[in-house]
């Protein structure tokens, strides 16, 4: 089954394909962009990209995965509504996968030729702010703590009582010196491979599509006014 997968939480704006077979998850193509300003133009030109590169039609898709963050309100919402809209268009099912999950998963089921983290890991993301969006991982890949959203210093705290040594993401690279941990290169995003294999088992099964749910952790910083101020005062 040829699945779909989106991820536009982080900067880098992704299209990728994945084949998705009885026991295993083969990519089959990928466009990434990193770029935080450009989702909205880069998102769609990129799906159609991937699928001319392999040779498939949208209607070869049986399935749309996306990430659903924690990210930013304006990049995740694109990718989001992309898939979304896809999957309406298509009559097919779509799948959410948190983006954090993703990189959790990657380092702790690297794909072949890498070597898994053997202790709690911990994934995070750029949120702006001098904040970072995170979660900790145990060696299987299941979450022990987040997502949340907070600043490095108390991430590198909680890191701490967990007993993480390594953390990955682009989060991790950015406020290495704060948190105290080992950045691992090569998984500053969500890796749309991890994002197929962690929607794997619901494809497989046809399971209903799900509404894909954005996971923003805190409010759009774009607020409507609380009222009207009369004109004369």
């Amino acid at each position: 089954m040829l699945v779909l997968v989106l991820e536009s939480s982080t900067p880098a704006v992704t299209a990728a394909l994945a084949e998705i077979t009885t026991d295993a998850v083969v990519p089959r193509g990928e466009r990434r962009v990193v770029d935080a300003r450009a989702h909205g133009e880069l998102l769609a030109p990129q799906v159609s990209e991937v699928l001319a590169g392999a040779g498939a039609r949208p209607t070869d898709l049986a399935a749309v995965v996306a990430g659903v963050g924690p990210g930013p309100f304006t990049g995740l919402r694109v990718g989001l509504v992309t898939a979304a809209s896809m999957g309406q268009v298509l009559g097919i099912p779509t799948y959410g996968v948190p983006s954090l999950d993703a990189i959790g998963h990657a380092a702790t089921h690297p794909q072949p030729g890498a070597v898994p983290e053997a202790g709690p890991v911990l994934a995070a993301t750029d949120a702006r702010r001098r904040e970072i969006y995170w979660a900790v991982y145990d060696p299987a890949g299941e979450r022990l703590a987040g997502p949340g959203v907070d600043t490095p210093a108390a991430v590198a705290e909680r890191a701490r009582e967990l007993g993480v040594r390594v953390a990955v993401g682009e989060g991790a690279h950015r406020y290495a010196d704060i948190l105290g941990l080992t950045p691992r290169a090569g998984l500053d995003y969500p890796p749309p491979y991890a994002l197929a294999e962690l929607a794997a088992e619901r494809v497989r099964a046809g399971a209903p599509g799900e509404q894909l749910t954005p996971l923003y952790l805190r409010r759009p910083d774009a607020v409507a006014a609380a009222g009207r101020k009369p004109v004369l005062q």
